[in-house]
């Protein structure tokens, strides 16, 4: 049904997100039909004695500020709500914004008390038990931040560093890099390169769902370059790119890891 109406759906749990690309210019009609989507979607769940609630229904707009600024409708009217376009939306925990800079996101992590609730029962764990809890928080979908700006990848690193200090005792004084290297534990820009790395690897054996796998095709594979030295070399073929979002995705940034001499 959603696929009728032109748009895309992705299903967790009981939330569904539909989306589709438009230009700016297009952003009314896209409303339109995404008014229309919804609602056929409602008559269906009530035809099978189920409920949406459309007063839960959360939209954004995504795109860079010029864009953006093209938009001039932010409110989506719905049979039984009306629904006004957000600046920050949550998707499984983590915070997006309209043009997905993560900064929002960040400044949750930054912001969150899961710190200050460990340093209250810190005498009571492992060292161990610390450094899972820690890396769950600090590791949770960071392949998203590929592309951050540095003063974020800056923020993450403090909270990182504080991390460290509180499982090893080691004062604010003291230089963290010895530090993180005896807790094995990469910094923040590594960590976010090493799981694309992982995902790649996963990719290339068959262990993720295909939407993933198809971005990861090797130049061994592809026709044309079969001859071609990095064809031997176990390299991926890295898609053209015009913005600096495309290089954020998965697509891109996957096959560029990969390839770098920090993998290979």
């Amino acid at each position: 049904m959603i696929a009728e109406c032109g748009f895309t759906a992705h299903s967790n749990a009981d939330d569904t997100q539909v989306y589709i690309s438009t230009p700016a210019s297009g952003h009314s009609d896209a409303m339109r039909r995404l008014s229309e989507c919804i609602t056929r979607i409602r008559d269906w769940m009530a035809c099978n004695r189920l409920k949406l609630n459309e007063d839960k229904t959360q939209t954004i707009w995504l795109g860079t500020r010029h864009q953006l600024s093209k938009v001039t409708t932010h409110v989506l009217t719905l049979p039984n709500a009306t629904v006004q376009f957000s600046g920050v939306v949550n998707d499984l925990g983590v915070l997006l914004n309209s043009q997905l800079t993560m900064a929002d996101h960040v400044a949750a992590l930054s912001r969150s008390s899961h710190m200050r609730q460990l340093r209250s029962i810190n005498q009571s764990l492992s060292s161990e038990a610390t450094t899972k809890l820690i890396s769950s928080r600090l590791d949770y979908c960071n392949s998203l931040l590929v592309g951050v700006s540095g003063q974020l990848l800056h923020r993450l690193q403090v909270i990182q560093n504080a991390a460290a200090r509180l499982v090893t005792g080691a004062t604010r004084y003291e230089h963290m890099t010895p530090v993180l290297r005896s807790l094995r534990w990469l910094p923040v820009r590594h960590r976010i390169m090493f799981k694309t790395a992982v995902t790649v690897y996963k990719c290339l054996h068959g262990l993720t769902p295909p939407c993933l796998t198809e971005y990861c095709t090797s130049t061994s594979s592809a026709a044309g370059r079969r001859h071609l030295r990095s064809a031997y070399t176990r390299q991926l073929i890295i898609l053209r790119t015009r913005t600096s979002y495309d290089d954020r995705s998965f697509a891109v940034h996957g096959p560029v890891v990969w390839n770098s001499p920090a993998v290979n």
